[in-house]
């Protein structure tokens, strides 16, 4: 998997912590470069946490799914990614603590990176330098996390339903993508 597949599937899997940090921002009314900081530091940092660990617990099941390990992938990527457009259509608003404390944050941010578990363990079987996809994961969401918080304190929820849609049909089309290439192969 090269870079430019691993960039986008960090857009993708960013997008549900930009979401949340939109709400983040709407429940505040000023907010600092601090709090932009730390929003980003508690999802980009989880959201390169859960993959390394999903990528560490796939290694360990990867000589026994090697056959099918394109179909996991596809399937994996095709949940979250049906799961994010679910969320997005769904109209339901999430209510979000206005507070940057790690007690408001810690829930935020495991919440959010669940799903770069599942996407950790499709690296596994997928011949990923885990070093560089948690990295880029970590940093796109960081920045995406920052930027939502602003967002969402300038410009309310606009954006929210959008990015969640977006990301999910970008994880969708790369689990696609993933699995053409593979049966190509064959």
């Amino acid at each position: 998997m090269g870079i430019v597949e691993l960039f986008i599937i960090a857009v993708g899997l960013s997008m549900d912590a930009f979401a949340v940090a939109v709400c983040k921002g709407l429940s505040n009314k000023t907010v600092r470069k601090r709090d932009l900081a730390v929003t980003g530091l508690w999802f980009g940092g989880f959201q390169a946490l859960m993959p390394a660990i999903g990528y560490l617990l796939g290694k360990q099941f990867e000589q026994y799914i090697t056959a099918v390990d394109h179909w996991i992938a596809f399937i994996l990527l095709g949940l979250i990614g049906g799961n994010m457009i679910r969320e997005a259509l769904s109209g339901e608003e999430e209510s979000v603590n206005a507070s940057f404390c790690c007690k408001a944050m810690l829930p935020l941010a495991v919440a959010t990176s669940i799903d770069a578990l599942a996407v950790g363990v499709t690296f596994a079987f997928l011949k990923v330098d885990i070093v560089l996809a948690v990295s880029l994961i970590g940093i796109i969401t960081f920045a995406c996390s920052a930027a939502g918080v602003k967002i969402g304190n300038i410009f309310g929820a606009k954006y929210k339903s959008k990015a969640e849609l977006a990301g999910g049909i970008v994880l969708i089309l790369m689990g696609l993508k993933i699995l053409i290439e593979h049966l190509m192969e064959q």
